[in-house]
Order: structure tokens, then C-alpha cells, then sequence
């Protein structure tokens, strides 16, 4: 993770949060490339060494405000079962890491975060959307895979063909993984 410290509430969130709206702001009125640590600053009303302290330089403070915009903003839809939650799950999060906007949160997590903390947490937000699937399919006495199995054999491929092969991604490629993970044997 980033170097900031994390406390709930106080002005510690009030000022992650004045300088993470100031980013997304910014990013969509003079474009991301532009963006500056002072320009940032002056737009949430902190001084630029706040933002050096909190979060190290301008990489940095980019990769944590794209993992807090790849977290999940519900719970994934329930559809009756696993099958048809699984592929409304995965089409859905095709379509949002696939977007520029999706690939660019990607990259900028990735970029400042060297340790791989925040992959990390992007990967815990995918493996708690899973898991929130298949407990409730659980529940409905439905069987299916682990969680660590739904990621490898569905969220990895989607991935690793968002940021390396993307020519030709469709819902329908999302839509065979997911009947593969659920009927290994392909019947």
C-alpha cells in the first residue's frame, strides 16, 4: 500500500479525501499526463509538502486514488445462480478494467506501487466479490468452485488479456470462462 496512514475520520480522511476528489477532478478537466503535485494541492486546499508526506510523490498518490476507484461500489447482482451471477459478474468487470478509463486505473496502480500492496488489494476487492457469489450460491445448496479457482481460471485470463492481448475481447470470451470454471469436464 501507499505510505499514508489510514484512520477513520478525522482530518486525516478529510484531507485523503479533498485530495483524491481534487485528482479525479483535475484528471477529467486537463487530462492525467497534466496533472501536477502543486496544481493537485492548490484544488484540495493542502499545502504540495502535505501531499509529499502522505503519499511519497505523484505516482504514488495517483496509485492509491486508482485502487479506491477500482473498489467494488455494490455487491454483485444476485440473478437466481451461480451460473448466471458468476458470467453477470465477470462480463461486468470486463467491461469496467477493459474501458481506457479501467486500464488506466490498472497501470497507475500497478506504477506506484512497487511491493505490489495495491495488486494486492485489487485483487482482495475481485476475491471478495467472488467470494459474496459463492457463499450465496452456497446457500441456494448450489456447488461450485473456490474462490482462488474462480481467480485463476477467470479473473487472471481476463486480465492478462486486458493489458496484453486485447484485440477481440468480448463478453462472449468472459462468458466461456466462466462455463468452463463451472463444468470443468465440459459437459
Amino acid at each position: 500500500m501507499s505510505r499514508q496512514m489510514v484512520r477513520p475520520g478525522g482530518r486525516s480522511a478529510r484531507v485523503q479525501a479533498s485530495v483524491h476528489t481534487a485528482v479525479r477532478e483535475l484528471a477529467s478537466e486537463v487530462g492525467r499526463d497534466a496533472l501536477t503535485v502543486p496544481m493537485i494541492a492548490q484544488r484540495a486546499g493542502v499545502t504540495p509538502s502535505t501531499i509529499y508526506r502522505r503519499w511519497g510523490d505523484l505516482q504514488e498518490l495517483l496509485s492509491d486514488v486508482a485502487v479506491e476507484r477500482l473498489r467494488p461500489e455494490a455487491t454483485p447482482g444476485d440473478h437466481g445462480a451461480l451460473p448466471s451471477d458468476l458470467t453477470a459478474w465477470a462480463e461486468q468487470f470486463l467491461d469496467e478494467m477493459s474501458s481506457p478509463a479501467g486500464r488506466a486505473y490498472i497501470r497507475d496502480a500497478l506504477l506506484g506501487d512497487p511491493d505490489g500492496g495495491n495488486a494486492g488489494q485489487c485483487s482482495a476487492y475481485a476475491a471478495e466479490q467472488i467470494d459474496v457469489i459463492l457463499t450465496r450460491a452456497s446457500e441456494r445448496g448450489e456447488k461450485g468452485p473456490d474462490v482462488e479457482t474462480v481467480i485463476d481460471h477467470v479473473v487472471a485470463p481476463l486480465m492478462y488479456r486486458i493489458l496484453f492481448r486485447p484485440d477481440g475481447l468480448d463478453a462472449a470470451y468472459a462468458r466461456r470462462l466462466v462455463t468452463a470454471v463451472l463444468d470443468p469436464t465440459g459437459r
